[in-house]
């Protein structure tokens, strides 16, 4: 799961970051609206966690922006602004939640974990493809009832191609989805061979079928 946060606090950002690196999210940075507003051109996050006031504008700007171009990330309001018109206005916009500074890092991470759920899983606490089940609150995976010794890569990996089954999801994409900016220092997709290679074999040993599909070329299909 891929969150961006916008926040002009470093401290602050840097906490969040570690926070959630610990929880298993890949984490973006944006200290500038101008910033924020081309990640969120440019890519898509399973949650934005956006600080209204900005040092180059508001941060309900981007609101609008995301709800003009139709994007989907779900969006946490972080704000010191305890106001109830710009928490009304945000949600009005599209916010899925609002939460006022200061607040404790256990209960950001709850709150994320449960936007991501309504927003990507229908607000479920597992997904079921066939004998895989993912537990989206343990981030664990059993198949025909026994536990999958997973890494937290191979985790996010399943996770990410279970949720756009039958789609066929590319190596850049899935790339972007597990390193984040970190993507762009690398010169090959080795890494994500090495991942696949790994979590097919977990899979296979566990007597799951073979449902990710390699399309030549392109990426992956978890195909069912």
């Amino acid at each position: 799961m891929k969150i961006l946060i916008v926040e002009d606090e470093r401290e602050m950002a840097r906490s969040i970051v570690q926070y959630l690196r610990q929880e298993s999210y890949v984490c973006e940075v944006a200290y500038t609206a101008r910033d924020a507003e081309e990640k969120i051109t440019m890519h898509d996050y399973d949650c934005i966690l956006l600080d209204i006031t900005l040092p180059d504008g508001n941060g309900l700007k981007i609101m609008e922006k995301l709800k003009s171009t139709g994007k989907l990330d779900g969006v946490i309001i972080i704000s010191a602004k305890n106001s109830l018109d710009d928490k009304i206005k945000g949600l009005n916009l599209g916010a899925d939640d609002y939460l006022p500074k200061p607040f404790h890092l256990a209960e950001l991470g709850a709150r994320v974990s449960s936007v991501i759920r309504r927003k990507r899983f229908a607000g479920s606490n597992s997904i079921t493809a066939h004998e895989i089940i993912i537990d989206l609150l343990g981030k664990s995976v059993s198949v025909n009832s026994k536990m999958v010794d997973l890494t937290r890569k191979e985790y996010d990996l399943l996770l990410f191609l279970i949720s756009n089954k039958n789609r066929v999801v590319t190596k850049n994409a899935i790339a972007e989805h597990l390193s984040g900016d970190d993507a762009e220092v690398f010169d090959n997709f080795d890494f994500i061979y090495a991942h696949m290679k790994n979590l097919k074999k977990k899979l296979s040993e566990s007597q799951c079928p073979d449902y990710i599909k390699t399309v030549y070329g392109l990426g992956y299909k978890f195909e069912v």
